[in-house]
Parts: structure tokens; C-alpha cells; sequence
């Protein structure tokens, strides 16, 4: 009875250890120890779609260098004029052939045009960009032979106007008209200037503000250079005074400014009797008096990435180069007359006297 008793003791506490063990079991793994989820198939992203890498925007390579010839007092109402002699060193230069006014003398008629113009740089018509001078206006003021002559060529009246020349922006003026700061001219020029603010450029008219001849310095002009200068235009060319001549880089005030200053040139030098030097202008570089030819013969280029002084870059054959390689002879020097005097802004050109003599303006 007492074996029978413990055999059932024994075997009571082996059941619930038993028990007991399969409950701590089944709350080992419903309520505590690894808590982890039970493990699923890893999720596989979807394919990436691979897009090319562009290419970088290639750097477009500058336009090759531009050729821009000319000059101004051109049509000597004479045989004695030298535009024949000019004509025949554009004759072998390619590119853009601009006037810088007085392009047919004595008074820029319809029939100067025809008779002491056309015969000889008539032939460059096609590719001619002009400018008028004063004497294009001893007519009328309507510069009815100019206009009628050039047509689209020279814009529309007044005669200002731009034009492209390959990575170069040029600029026309009409320096016979009102150059004040707040001419319509001038706020059409600043207006001009601010749709091309990084091309170089090179702007063009008749009087000259800073000279070595004898029709002296023309003040009036000031005010389009200091546009001009704040804007960071490159290159001036003139005429008026019948002789070459070619200015270092300089403000509006006449000081040298190597780096942001504007170069001057004059080429009065087209065919018209041609002037003598009479002083030596600060910061002018060169002065040739007595020679007909055309000139700048300007090489335009543009160097990108350079700074602006290095990058718009102008290469000048000078007139004594010009001529020698011509065979062309020196001619006579002689001093203005009052007719070549500017008029002052706004008033209507003179009714021009006849004479029997032609007179050098």
C-alpha cells in the first residue's frame, strides 16, 4: 500500500512538471524570448531604369575673324581725288566695307553719288555698311542721295543703325544729328547696348572726338563715348580729318585706360585732298598724313574665356603698310576749309553756294 502510494506520488509530479513545462514552452514563444516575425521572403525592388548620362554642352567655338575695311572722305568731286586708288586695296580684301561719311562730295547729291562715288567703291555696294557725314547733308536734310543711294544698307532715317560681324556687334551712328545724352539717338544706343552686353564691339561715325588734325577735337561727341565707355564698347573708328591716325586705349576724358578704354582710329583717307598734322593728341600711337588708302583693314576676333581686353582682339595693318604694298605715292597736304565745320545739333543743313572752285572740307 505505501509503494502503491508513492509510485502514484512520483508519478502526479512527473505529469505536471511535464504540464508546467509545456505551458512555459507555449509562452516562450507567444509572449517573450524572440520577438522577431516570423520570417518572410525578401522583397525584390523593382528593376531601375538606367538613364544615360548627357553629354556636356560643348563650348561653341567662336566664328573665324572678321574683316571690316573702310574709310571716310571718299568721293572727291575732281580727277585729282584718290577713291580709284583706295577702291583698288579693297579690290583684294574680303569681308565688310564700311564709310565713315563723306562719302561723295561737295554735297552728298544724288549726282556726287553717281559721278565721284559709284565709278569706283560702287562696286562694294553690295557689301558696304555706311554712315553719313556732314557734308551728306548739304543737300537736304532729308539725305535724299545718301538714302537713296545705300537704301537698306544705311537703316532706316535718321541713319543709326547695328549690325552683326560675326562674334562682333556693330554699332552706326550719325554724328551730324543730336549727340546729347538724352537725344533719342542716345537712348536708342543704350537700349542698342543692352541686348548684346557681352559681345565685343565696334562702333562707327563721322566726327572724331579726339584728333592731331586741323578740324581739332569735337567735344559733342563726349557724351555718346561715355555710353559707349560705361558699356564696354571695344573699338571707335572715325573720319572728318583727311588723315590716318590710331589712339591707344582711353576714357572719354582723354586719360589712358589700358584696361577698359576704348581704341580710336581715324581714316579720313578715303579719296578726298588730304590734310596735314597740325599737334600730337595725348595717347595717339600713330599719325600718317599725305597718303590715300583705306584703313583700318581691321581683323576682328574673339577669344573666349580671356578676359575682355585680350579676348576682343583687333589686328591693324597701318596705311604706310597699306600703301607701300600698293605702290601707292603720297599725296598733297592741305588745311580745311569752314565748310568742314559741324553744325550744331538739331539745326537744318545751309543752303550750299556753288563755287568754281572746289574747295577741301
Amino acid at each position: 500500500m505505501g509503494a502503491s502510494t508513492s509510485y502514484r506520488t512520483a508519478w502526479r509530479s512527473r505529469t505536471i512538471a511535464a504540464l508546467v513545462a509545456s505551458v512555459a514552452s507555449i509562452a516562450y514563444v507567444q509572449c517573450g524570448g524572440d520577438k522577431s516575425p516570423t520570417p518572410t521572403q525578401p522583397t525584390v525592388p523593382p528593376p531601375t531604369t538606367v538613364l544615360p548620362i548627357p553629354a556636356p554642352t560643348p563650348t561653341p567655338s567662336p566664328s573665324p575673324p572678321q574683316i571690316f575695311v573702310g574709310a571716310g572722305d571718299i568721293g572727291w568731286n575732281s580727277n585729282g581725288g584718290g577713291q580709284e586708288q583706295t577702291a583698288k586695296l579693297i579690290d583684294g580684301t574680303g569681308g565688310t566695307v564700311f564709310t565713315t561719311g563723306d562719302n561723295a562730295y561737295l554735297d552728298g547729291s544724288a549726282r556726287n553719288y553717281s559721278d565721284w562715288y559709284n565709278p569706283s567703291w560702287g562696286r562694294f555696294r553690295d557689301r558696304t555698311r555706311p554712315v553719313p557725314g556732314n557734308h551728306e547733308y548739304d543737300t537736304d536734310h532729308s539725305m535724299a542721295g545718301y538714302f537713296g543711294y545705300f537704301g537698306t544698307a544705311a537703316g532706316a532715317f535718321p541713319g543709326y543703325y547695328s549690325h552683326e560681324l560675326g562674334d562682333w556687334h556693330a554699332i552706326a551712328l550719325n554724328s551730324s544729328i543730336d549727340v546729347t545724352g538724352g537725344s533719342p539717338q542716345a537712348v536708342w544706343l543704350r537700349g542698342d547696348l543692352a541686348t548684346h552686353p557681352s559681345k565685343c564691339t565696334i562702333a562707327y561715325w563721322h566726327f572724331p572726338l579726339f584728333t592731331s588734325g586741323p578740324n581739332g577735337n569735337q567735344p559733342q561727341m563726349r557724351a555718346i563715348w561715355q555710353i559707349l565707355y560705361d558699356n564696354n564698347v571695344d573699338v571707335i573708328v572715325n573720319g572728318h580729318d583727311h588723315l590716318y591716325e590710331r589712339f591707344a586705349p582711353q576714357a572719354p576724358d582723354g586719360f589712358p585706360d589700358p584696361v577698359r578704354g576704348i581704341r580710336e582710329f581715324i581714316v579720313g583717307t578715303g579719296g578726298a585732298l588730304l590734310y596735314e598734322i597740325v599737334t600730337n593728341m595725348p595717347n595717339s600711337e600713330r599719325r600718317i598724313a599725305g597718303v590715300h588708302a583705306v584703313g583700318p583693314r581691321l581683323r576682328l576676333a574673339v577669344h573666349p574665356g580671356l578676359r575682355r581686353a585680350v579676348r576682343c582682339r583687333t589686328r591693324d595693318m597701318p596705311l604706310s603698310d597699306v600703301t607701300r604694298s600698293a605702290g601707292l605715292a603720297p599725296g598733297p597736304a592741305v588745311k580745311p576749309s569752314s565748310r568742314d565745320r559741324p553744325r550744331k545739333p538739331g539745326r537744318s543743313a545751309p543752303t550750299p553756294r556753288r563755287r568754281a572752285r572746289a574747295i577741301p572740307c
